[in-house]
């Protein structure tokens, strides 16, 4: 998919040289924050072997409840968007709940809370249709860029950047010298560096490109850093490990003493969080929610997104920096089709023969 992408640019700026101008490269990071945010929290449920189909409805209706209370009800920004992200996790916990104890499937729970969080988006906003945001905290989520916004933002850019490289570097090595002391099989030198070195001329590279505009968003900067956080949790951690067990094979992992029911209640509850995330930081991009926030292909990018990076929908195999690759293809192909001012029905046609092409 990577080599995929690279084709997908190459043919893009071929057709309209201003595809990988700065400018529209800036615009790509935005448009897939919101959409990742949301990929990162499918493909946990995903390596259960599950799925979610109400994390669309569920990002707008997060949205919708932070707007509302900032906006109608005077609730301070940061206070709002809490509210927003633990509407989400409430929301997850729930689903979550249903399908554990009730033995439900999940796709009928989630799609039963797809239609049920939509009606009460639309009682959230009753006949206003339509809540600007004005909130400095709410539209700095998404509108901040550390070269134009930030004293000193430039310099800025570069140290977070250094640090991901640095982070990433420590956690190959970390792992490699864990492997070794172990006695099993593990990179070799050369290719850790090799590696390293390819994640520095990508991840740097980036910051200066995006310096070449208005600078380092801050809706990448959240999205990253939730990338990164959550695959910590799921490869390094005794939790994210009995997700990929318990997706791989329940019996085996109740078996093994893990609990099931606890598992999956967990990853539904981050899933709708992350959703909610995601919506916010869309109505931040958007400075409204509205009566479609959430809804239209919001749901089939981010898991087109989350199974195009190379998330088994069969469970228990695939990563969280799936969710960015297949976020950057989704959003590439988006964002490309409307430099050319394609129409929307061939938009959805190629975005849908792209997920049966990686799938296959």
């Amino acid at each position: 998919m990577v080599v995929g992408l690279a084709l997908i640019w190459m043919v893009f700026q071929l057709v309209n040289p201003n595809f990988l101008s700065p400018l529209n490269l800036t615009n790509l990071m935005l448009q897939i924050a919101a959409v990742g945010t949301i990929a990162v929290g499918l493909v946990m449920v995903l390596l259960l072997g599950e799925i979610d189909l109400s994390v669309g409805v569920v990002s707008g209706l997060a949205a919708v409840m932070m707007a509302t209370l900032n906006v109608k009800s005077g609730v301070p920004g940061p206070i709002a968007a809490l509210a927003g992200v633990g509407t989400g996790l409430a929301i997850g916990l729930v689903q979550g709940t249903w399908i554990t104890r009730l033995r439900i499937p999940a796709f009928i729970v989630t799609l039963a809370g797809q239609l049920a969080w939509q009606g009460a988006l639309l009682y959230l906003l009753g006949n206003t249709g339509t809540v600007n945001l004005r909130d400095p905290f709410i539209l700095s989520l998404a509108g901040t860029f550390f070269k134009r916004d930030v004293p000193g933002g430039e310099v800025l850019s570069w140290v977070i950047g250094g640090t991901f490289v640095s982070i990433y570097a420590f956690g190959l090595w970390w792992e490699r010298r864990q492997r070794l002391a172990a006695g099993l099989a593990t990179q070799s030198l050369r290719a850790w560096v090799v590696q390293v070195g390819v994640i520095a001329v990508g991840g740097l590279g980036a910051i200066a490109i995006l310096n070449a505009d208005r600078g380092l968003p801050s809706a990448l900067v959240l999205f990253i850093g939730i990338v990164v956080v959550f695959d910590y949790v799921t490869r390094r951690t005794v939790f994210g490990r009995a997700i990929a067990i318990v997706g791989g094979n329940p019996e085996a992992a109740r078996q093994a003493g893990i609990d099931v029911e606890l598992i999956r209640i967990a990853v539904f509850g981050l899933a709708s969080m992350l959703a909610a995330c995601g919506g916010i930081l869309a109505a931040s991009r958007l400075l409204a929610v509205h009566q479609s926030s959430g809804s239209g292909d919001v749901l089939l990018n981010a898991i087109a997104a989350a199974v195009i990076g190379g998330v088994s929908v069969f469970g228990g195999r695939g990563g969280i920096w799936s969710a960015v690759l297949g976020a950057l293809v989704v959003g590439s192909i988006s964002n490309g089709m409307d430099l050319l001012v394609v129409p929307p029905p061939v938009k959805f046609m190629v975005t849908g023969a792209v997920l049966l092409g990686a799938v296959t």
